[in-house]
């Protein structure tokens, strides 16, 4: 994980908590020594079973994560991944909160 971005574990795991979400990820520049004081912060998510949330949501949910990082984020979740990148990310995703 990239050392210029600060990690609000407790803020994440409260945020977490809430959603329903089972396991935030990040990848992206965030995880590679390509990121810099203008990236944003790639994240992936993985809902509850249960968890259900419609664009609206997701949207809330993103802007919740920009407050809590204090930098623009995409959310992305593992359901909504693009099959053509998938695989790579997976590869590189750093789990910073599971269930």
């Amino acid at each position: 994980m990239n050392r210029q971005l600060t990690i609000p574990r407790t803020a994440i795991s409260e945020f977490c908590r809430v959603h329903g979400i089972r396991e935030l990820a990040i990848f992206g520049s965030a995880v590679r020594n390509d990121f810099n004081p203008d990236s944003d912060v790639d994240v992936l998510i993985e809902l509850a079973p249960d968890a259900r949330i419609g664009l609206v949501m997701l949207q809330r949910m993103r802007d919740e994560l920009v407050s809590i990082f204090g930098r623009p984020v995409d959310l992305v979740t593992r359901h909504g991944l693009n099959r053509h990148i998938r695989d790579q990310v997976l590869r590189e995703a750093e789990v910073i909160h599971a269930e």
